[in-house]
């Protein structure tokens, strides 16, 4: 290789690099920025009404008599929404991407790829709306409810959004795992079973993660769906045959309608910033329980 042609290859190179740490920092730049903007819009709230009203058991921002700025049903909304979503659709996920990829058939896995992967391009109002007709119904009648729009039917709906994404990611990092594994451990007289959960599974557990960590996010992100099918009622539950409401759908119901500058205004902030945080600390989790994960495998 001539020196002209190093030298190009060098350029190349640090174009690349420079291109990739741009992109980088942007993103990096960009989350700085988005919790710099809710910062600075919720800032007022702290000085009137006061960060203790946030902390109150109650969201009734639009009361004539005394208006409540509670975050507690919010959160536990969300939190109970997005807890039962997740113990949802986990198994169905991993179960079904362990099929897909080691058990069915090359027939099989070509017809049920394309479907799993069209079912993640459905728009959330159209699951939401499915959500409402066809399975709020059903579980007010099985449970004997007043009414099926309460938490449970918000996180099946949720479930159904995320199995795809799961079950997508997962099924890729199982398949990238090494024949030489399988092949190791069927040799030493592991059973299918066994060489599955107990090899290529473990194998394949960060991408894994990172498939459950990206369906999670999509549940706690998600407004529309949990706004049609969850009741909307801000109440302190941990039920799931009671009707909650989640932060997201606080935000889009009440923001297009609140008056600009207001306490509920500035509220609805803080409920932003703690949807970040709640996100935030979720990933950390992620990345912990990965960690601890490889130093026991080493």
């Amino acid at each position: 290789m001539t020196a002209n042609k190093r030298g190009k290859r060098r350029w190349g190179e640090k174009a690349v690099q420079v291109l990739l740490t741009g992109a980088a920092s942007t993103c990096i730049l960009i989350v700085v920025l988005i919790f710099l903007f809710n910062a600075k819009e919720a800032a007022p709230f702290a000085a009137e009404p006061g960060l203790g009203a946030l902390a109150a058991q109650r969201w009734s921002p639009v009361s004539f008599q005394e208006q409540v700025f509670g975050l507690l049903p919010l959160v536990t909304g969300s939190l109970l929404v997005t807890i039962l979503a997740t113990i949802i659709a986990v198994p169905f996920g991993v179960c079904g991407a362990v099929y897909l990829s080691e058990i069915a058939a090359d027939p099989e896995r070509a017809f049920f790829k394309p479907f799993i992967e069209l079912l993640a391009g459905i728009p959330s109002v159209v699951i939401g709306f499915f959500g409402l007709i066809v399975i709020a119904p059903r579980l007010k009648s099985l449970f004997g409810l007043n009414s099926g729009l309460v938490a449970l039917t918000g996180a099946i709906v949720l479930a159904l959004m995320a199995v795809p994404t799961i079950v997508t990611i997962s099924e890729d990092a199982i398949r990238s795992v090494p024949e030489s594994y399988k092949q190791a451990s069927l040799a030493l007289g592991a059973s299918r079973v066994q060489t599955i959960w107990k090899v290529i599974v473990p194998a394949a557990l960060s991408g894994i993660v990172a498939a459950v960590m990206l369906g999670i996010g999509r549940v706690v992100g998600e407004t529309m769906a949990v706004m049609m099918v969850t009741g909307n009622a801000a109440l302190v539950t941990l039920s799931p045959f009671e009707s909650v409401r989640t932060m997201t759908a606080t935000i889009a119901g009440e923001m297009g309608e609140v008056a600009f500058g207001s306490a509920h205004y500035r509220a609805l902030f803080w409920v932003g910033i703690v949807l970040l945080l709640f996100t935030f600390v979720l990933n950390i989790a992620a990345q912990r329980v990965l960690a601890k994960y490889r130093m026991f495998r080493a």
